[in-house]
């Protein structure tokens, strides 16, 4: 019987038991996962060893270690599952329209509850497509789209450009405050308080999420201490709490301005007033699926929109 050829064995089962091998350490760990006898998964292996003429697994310990010609298999397969999910998926949007998975990238300035209320009303029109959202700031907002981890970008702050195969639109204006505790004491600093008092005191920034690259910052100050936090719900809560000073989103401090709870001050440098967009990837020659249809239409209203930058419930009143 002449041997297998790897177009034969590499099959998508094939890479995933190697997976499921090297995951569990073991052809033994690996078979009670899968449902089969050891024997079956080691048989299953040496095929694709002997159509590969290469050592996929060092043997010579009791547990199941990646080679080096391994991990490259490994590395190359995760590649090829990728790609067979890929084209799942356009099958599917040619067949219904609708895409299997939508990927939204959500910029720390806009509504998380506003983002959940929409979520819920696609759900009930597209149950079938799931929905995945990214926390994102700054410039990783726009590269998250740009690197194609994303469909839609919401609350981008920085211009897209021509970037091929991406589209924007305004979404609106937000103005940011520069804001602090009470009892911080800046909150009794004279006005215009100026930047030599703001150098004296830690300042929080919610760091940029961009994967590649240091990132922007905004609002710091050369030499100035700062505590760097995920997101801007975490900056409001630190300067809740007095740790440090800084910008925030108005419509996000209005609540706690109101109460007392922050206190904002005027400073001497420029009044922030960031500019918001939504980008989105046209989708080839398919054009957009449904869902991002459904998504692009609700943000064609203005009151969506204004929602998704202005509409902020207090989760940390209390």
């Amino acid at each position: 019987m002449p041997a297998s050829t790897p177009r034969e064995v590499l099959t998508p089962d094939a890479l995933a038991l190697l997976q499921t091998v090297a995951r569990t350490g073991s052809f033994a760990a690996a078979a009670r996962e899968l449902g089969l006898v050891p024997s079956a998964v080691t048989y299953r292996v040496r095929q694709v060893e002997d159509a590969l003429d290469a050592l996929l697994f060092d043997r010579a310990s009791r547990q199941a270690r990646l080679t080096a010609a391994g991990s490259e298999l490994l590395r190359e397969g995760e590649r090829l599952l990728g790609e067979v999910d890929a084209v799942a998926n356009r099958v599917r949007r040619v067949a219904t329209g609708w895409e299997s998975q939508l990927t939204i990238a959500v910029d720390v300035v806009v509504s998380a509850s506003t983002i959940m209320e929409l979520a819920q009303a696609f759900f009930e029109v597209a149950p079938q497509t799931r929905l995945r959202l990214r926390d994102e700031s700054l410039s990783g907002t726009l590269q998250a789209i740009v690197r194609g981890e994303a469909d839609l970008a919401l609350g981008v702050a920085l211009e897209p450009g021509n970037t091929l195969g991406l589209q924007s639109r305004a979404l609106g204006e937000v103005p940011f405050v520069f804001a602090v505790a009470p009892h911080h004491p800046i909150a009794s600093a004279p006005e215009p308080v100026g930047d030599d008092v703001i150098l004296q005191h830690r300042a929080v920034a919610v760091a940029d999420s961009v994967q590649r690259g240091a990132g922007v910052t905004m609002g710091l100050l050369a030499g100035q201490d700062v505590f760097t936090v995920p997101t801007m719900r975490a900056k409001l809560d630190a300067q809740l709490r007095g740790i440090g000073v800084g910008f925030l989103p108005e419509p996000m401090a209005r609540p706690y301005l109101d109460t007392g709870r922050l206190v904002a001050r005027q400073v001497r440098r420029p009044s922030r007033l960031a500019r918001m967009s939504y980008v989105w990837r046209e989708g080839g020659a398919l054009g957009p699926g449904r869902g991002l249809q459904w998504w692009l239409a609700q943000l064609e209203s203005k009151a969506t929109r204004d929602a998704l930058l202005h509409r902020h419930v207090s989760a940390l009143a209390g």
